[in-house]
């Protein structure tokens, strides 16, 4: 779990503010928005709570920095909080996989850091179950419930499926035919409250995939190349379709390491 320190072009002196594009991938408004020190308060309160302690170089470190820099500039003060982080809340959420727990960490409902955590957790014999497309499906789709469906999506969920049953024909209702209709019907909604979310989709992925198997590499890249494939900017959507399964196949390989 790396995450970047705050960039800064040579020359530069402060006359601006570390922001959150400067730190994170995000975008929007919140890339905008510079890093304040009840933001970074914040995150340190939710990482300990989730996790028992703040993470060693994850997202509330790299946002102390960043706060400590602008309060040194005098561009911030303490106490002070963006106004986006406190309106739609920090957050950090564990989803739970065989032998683990994905870590997702976001501010204003952006993902900024996603990562695994081992539980311990082993099937008889001592060797740990290895997890499945459909549950990194699954874990999509709790991660970011609440994210609109659309062409991206989709074509990443039929990567899936194709990878998880064998067969590049799609079947009908399934999870995939699922997501394409979603995407269609999304894209003539013009609210996002009134279009179908990611976790509608892929609530019951395990339940509803024909045949189901262990995410590998070559899977995860078949997710990622899907994906991107249909997003102008090339790149995935964090705590996405092509994310989770990425997570699950690099667990795989970790817990094969591990036995071998």
């Amino acid at each position: 779990m790396s995450q970047q320190q705050p960039r800064r072009e040579q020359g530069d002196q402060a006359a601006d503010p570390i922001k959150y594009g400067d730190v994170f991938a995000v975008s929007g408004e919140l890339g905008e928005k510079a890093v304040k020190p009840e933001d970074a308060a914040m995150m340190q309160s939710a990482e300990t709570a989730v996790l028992g302690k703040t993470q060693q170089s994850g997202p509330a470190a790299a946002m102390q920095s960043a706060a400590n820099v602008n309060v040194s500039a005098g561009l911030v003060q303490p106490g002070d909080v963006t106004d986006v982080a406190a309106r739609e809340g920090v957050t950090v959420t564990g989803t739970a996989v065989p032998g683990a727990n994905i870590i997702t960490e976001s501010v204003a409902g952006q993902v900024v850091a996603q990562y695994i955590q081992p539980t311990g957790a082993a099937t008889t014999g001592g060797s740990r179950r290895e997890i499945t497309i459909g549950e990194a499906l699954e874990a999509a789709g709790q991660t970011i419930p609440g994210k609109p469906v659309d062409q991206c999506d989709a074509a990443a969920i039929q990567a899936a499926e194709v990878r998880a049953t064998g067969s590049d024909v799609i079947t009908p209702g399934g999870v995939a035919a699922t997501a394409q209709s979603a995407a269609a019907y999304n894209e003539s909604m013009i609210k996002d409250e009134d279009k179908v979310k990611l976790g509608d989709v892929l609530s019951g992925a395990t339940k509803v995939l024909p045949a189901d198997k262990a995410a590998t590499r070559q899977d995860a890249e078949g997710v990622v190349g899907a994906e991107l494939r249909n997003k102008q900017d090339m790149s995935t959507t964090p705590g996405g379709v092509a994310a989770s399964v990425t997570v699950a196949a690099r667990m795989n390989e970790r817990s094969q390491q591990q036995q071998s």
